[in-house]
């Protein structure tokens, strides 16, 4: 019986020692600042290899001296990086465009092609908490950086100061971004924000991480998803269940546009459909789904067809 005991007290420990140490490997596997997020020459580099026909116009907004960069200082105390673009005929018009996983502002350049040429808009690219150029720790996978879009938000009349009396904003993100955006939707919002547009976005980091759990790693959520949530919790403020666009977006009242890619297996394209469906009023919400497009590819592989679905959404809204 002594020996019994003593077994199942040997498979006890080694059970928590080897989920402890899966947790912390986990978290620093999902939360971890990618180790050359401040090479922005080499995201340049990834931009132009994605969509090589924006070079020319990048490299000519660059020279010019059009594109700039911007440093401000976050509530938390942390110094954070946007690039920006003033476009003069843009009316009060800014697009404040989200970047994804591990991403940053440059590389959404695709996207600050469309608005500012397309639709003659003011163009903000931030890089969100602990990518790019700005600082901190940890991602924090939308739910911390909500608070930063907020503040950017507040920063936009005094980044383009002809907007102040007639400011509209829209919020774009994707995947990570896209996250963000709809969790910011479910906040206090001012009322010069005046549409939301997210592309291939999750339902919340549960979801997300449980998905990539099995999918990479071939395990169920039991014990990992929990344990690796109470460790966060621990250090950076915050379970992965606090993280829910699926519930931001129920408190949404701002009309938002949901785009998805068809054949996306990374941010599955099943979230669509709760996502979109938690928006409490359908006059005011609209989705489009990218045939065949995996993750975060709509609009590489539907050019015409995204700039086309994003213009008449956002024409009913913003004259």
């Amino acid at each position: 019986m002594k020996r019994l005991l003593l077994a199942l007290l040997f498979v006890v420990l080694v059970f928590v020692i080897a989920v402890t140490g899966g947790s912390f490997y986990m978290l620093s596997y999902s939360l971890s600042p990618d180790d050359n997020r401040r090479d922005t020459d080499s995201f340049y580099v990834q931009l132009f290899e994605r969509y090589p026909d924006i070079q020319q116009w990048t490299d000519s907004i660059r020279g010019n001296n059009l594109l700039r960069d911007t440093f401000v200082t976050m509530p938390t105390g942390e110094r954070h990086h946007a690039l920006y673009m003033r476009n003069d005929s843009a009316c009060g018009r800014t697009a404040l465009i989200v970047h994804g996983y591990k991403d940053c502002g440059v590389k959404f350049l695709y996207l600050g092609r469309m608005y500012f040429e397309g639709f003659h808009y003011n163009i903000l690219l931030p890089d969100l908490h602990a990518h790019g150029l700005s600082d901190g720790e940890a991602i924090g996978m939308g739910w911390n950086e909500r608070k930063d879009i907020i503040h950017w938000i507040s920063l936009i009349d005094s980044i383009f100061p002809d907007s102040i009396d007639n400011s509209s904003i829209v919020l774009h993100g994707v995947s990570m971004g896209a996250a963000t955006v709809m969790n910011v939707s479910g906040e206090m919002l001012p009322p010069t924000v005046k549409a939301i547009i997210e592309d291939c976005g999750y339902t919340s980091a549960w979801d997300e991480f449980a998905c990539q759990l099995t999918e990479q790693f071939g395990l169920p959520a039991f014990p990992l998803m929990y344990s690796t949530s109470i460790l966060c919790r621990l250090r950076y403020g915050w379970f992965f269940s606090d993280d829910s666009p699926l519930k931001q977006v129920a408190k949404a009242t701002v009309p938002m546009l949901f785009i998805h890619g068809g054949n996306d297996s990374f941010v599955p394209t099943w979230m669509i459909k709760p996502l979109s469906d938690a928006y409490r009023d359908s006059s005011k919400r609209k989705v489009w789904m990218a045939p065949g497009s995996d993750h975060a590819s709509s609009f590489r592989d539907h050019p015409e067809e995204y700039e086309k679905t994003v213009e008449d959404f956002l024409k009913d809204i913003i004259r």
